[in-house]
């Protein structure tokens, strides 16, 4: 089987790499290598690789950002997806397309099913439901939120940075969600996708947290791990106390039941994938 990565530089893209089943050739791009914005650019590259899946971990995930710059967020992680699957169904591959919570608007407050009505709140949440309806009829579709990995730009990061910087750190604790650890969810898109799993599914670690509950537990795994010596205060804040461009869903816990059905498993509980990344930093650095 041959694979072709596109976003390969995110920290997706390196875990989709870094955990290819064996016998897999792996062909990965990023924005350097490849413009997905652009028809021409997109054919070209599938049709010299020629592969079985096309992986789709590139996005525009500026969120705050994409409120004045709509247009870019747009080509990102809508056009661009329907290029992907042009050229997929073009030339005899499979797209495998990442997208995110944010399609849902986080009222419902039980989690939602990968059938539950969409209602995005934001420029990002807009752009990446208008990718999925690009994504194509074939294509393997899987939501996923909060992803973090022990390097690139990420909230665990900007925590243990913080964390070490500032005397007290204030958290928004009304936004309820779950954390996704990105090697886990590279695993399963490739379980997936050998299964030939079609459609939308949903994918993050188990359980909930709000955005406060992961910054305790970031702090106290890092202090256990040795990763920081010092404590700071971590205060709870409300979402209104920090405004931000975009409205973020208060609620996005995804329901998960078909992906688990599809993996044979549960995925893992969140603290425990954050303990796991803890102790990558602890021992590569």
């Amino acid at each position: 089987m041959k694979a072709l990565i596109v976003g390969g530089a995110g920290q997706l893209g390196r875990g989709l790499a870094a955990t290819a089943p064996s016998g897999v050739n792996v062909v990965s791009h990023d924005r350097n290598t490849l413009d997905i914005t652009d028809a021409a650019s997109v054919d070209a590259a599938v049709a010299a690789e020629q592969p079985d899946l096309i992986l789709n971990a590139a996005a525009y995930t500026a969120v705050d950002k994409a409120e004045s710059d709509e247009d870019a967020a747009y080509a990102v992680n809508a056009t661009a997806v329907g290029l992907l699957a042009d050229a997929a169904a073009k030339h005899g591959a499979r797209l495998v397309h990442v997208s995110t919570d944010f399609v849902f608007d986080g009222q419902d407050g039980t989690p939602y099913a990968p059938d539950a009505a969409t209602n995005p709140l934001s420029a990002y949440g807009r752009t990446k439901l208008a990718g999925e309806l690009l994504a194509g009829e074939g294509a393997l579709i899987v939501r996923t939120a909060w992803v973090y990995a022990p390097t690139g730009g990420n909230f665990v990061r900007t925590m243990l940075r913080l964390i070490g910087e500032r005397p007290e750190i204030r958290v928004v604790a009304d936004q309820i969600g779950t954390p996704t650890y990105a090697p886990g969810l590279a695993a399963a898109l490739w379980t997936m996708a050998g299964q030939g799993v079609t459609g939308i599914h949903h994918y993050t670690d188990a359980g909930a947290a709000s955005w406060y509950d992961f910054a305790v537990a970031i702090q106290e795994e890092a202090l256990a791990a040795g990763l920081l010596s010092t404590q700071v205060p971590v205060i709870p804040i409300v979402t209104s106390a920090f405004p931000t461009p975009a409205i973020r869903p208060s609620y996005s816990v995804l329901d998960k039941t078909s992906t688990f059905k599809a993996l044979g498993h549960p995925t893992p509980h969140w603290r425990a994938n954050l303990r796991a990344m803890i102790a990558e930093i602890v021992v590569h650095g």
